[in-house]
């Protein structure tokens, strides 16, 4: 009778064994790096409550992309922090803004390197929300569809590989797909920020992209964090309108949801482990109370665990250097 337990404990003796015999698998091919594109020139700014992070501007980007590339990390996730903001956010959709700039900047340099944009008003908006703002002060859904596709256009014209709506308007994803398909870009994939939650872990984010509201919260197009069903439902209307991948924002507080989505749907699956995330592990490893190194591949196994295929994480350049090591 104790054969079973011995077992465990056998394949559990030595390093090289408990690596053989694995259940799960990092590979650096699975990471994706967000990285902020800034106006101006000569900008490398650190963030903050982020450290290790920063923003670019576009004549910055190409050293910092041939480091991602030569670590064998095969995306980007492109923001856009623009200097000027306005009540329709018309920097987002220009054809000259800063990510259509960035985008053709980081394929001149490294053309293999898979270019994915967020598709998003609130970074562009005067007052920080995901849309236009109607006069009662909540956002316009169906006048803000327009405005996304126009952006999603602005973005496939100069180049990207793949557009990731991350406003949560309904109906966003079918109407970028159209749009994409009549104008003969068919072939690009999206991305779908299909569970983003209204979360507390995006506090650093919105430092690094100058992207806080101005005023009232974004509940009213965000889910809320007690809800699963409900993400079922937000993952099977992205999948009807034309979504190619899904993904669960953010990772860790929501493995539970990502299982159930993978599971469900068994579309490519991405989990973004986001600011929050990341800014409380690097504080808690300055102040020595967590091994850095360790915690950062046992969070990003995890979340592999769950059933992401894909980790849009800033922990990638770290986590490509342990894996290759």
């Amino acid at each position: 009778m104790a054969f079973p337990i011995q077992r465990l404990r056998r394949l559990r003796s030595n390093e090289v064994l408990r690596d053989m015999v694995a259940e799960t698998r990092l590979s650096v091919k699975e990471f994706i790096y967000p990285l902020f594109v800034h106006f101006g020139q000569g900008v490398r700014n650190p963030i903050n409550s982020m450290p290790g992070i920063f923003q670019f501007s576009v004549d910055q980007l190409a050293g910092e992309v041939k480091e991602i590339e030569a670590l064998g990390i095969p995306a980007v996730l492109l923001f856009g922090i623009p200097e000027y903001k306005d009540a329709c956010g018309s920097e987002a959709y220009s054809d000259d803004g800063l990510v259509p700039q960035a985008i053709k900047a980081i394929k001149d340099t490294c053309p293999q390197l898979q270019v994915i944009t967020d598709v998003c008003m609130c970074e562009y908006t005067d007052h920080g929300h995901c849309g236009i703002i109607r006069p009662d002060g909540v956002v316009d859904n169906d006048a803000t569809l327009e405005l996304l596709a126009m952006e999603a256009l602005s973005h496939v014209r100069a180049g990207c590989d793949i557009v990731a709506p991350s406003d949560m308007m309904d109906g966003r994803v079918g109407y970028i797909r159209q749009r994409l398909d009549e104008s003969g870009f068919s072939d690009t994939p999206i991305m779908s920020y299909a569970v983003k939650y209204a979360s507390g872990f995006y506090g650093p984010f919105r430092e690094a992209a100058d992207s806080a509201p101005q005023f009232g919260d974004r509940r009213t197009h965000q889910m809320d964090p007690a809800n699963v069903r409900e993400a079922l439902r937000e993952v099977s209307l992205d999948v009807q309108e034309g979504a190619d991948m899904v993904m669960v924002k953010p990772a860790l507080p929501y493995l539970d949801v990502l299982r159930v989505v993978k599971e469900r749907f068994g579309l490519p699956t991405a989990a973004y482990n986001v600011s929050g995330e990341y800014a409380m592990i690097k504080a808690a490893a300055k102040e020595g109370w967590i091994d850095e190194a360790r915690v950062i591949l046992e969070v990003l196994t995890s979340i592999k665990r769950a059933g992401a295929d894909l980790t849009i994480t800033y922990f990638a350049k770290d986590a490509a250097r342990l894996l290759g090591r």
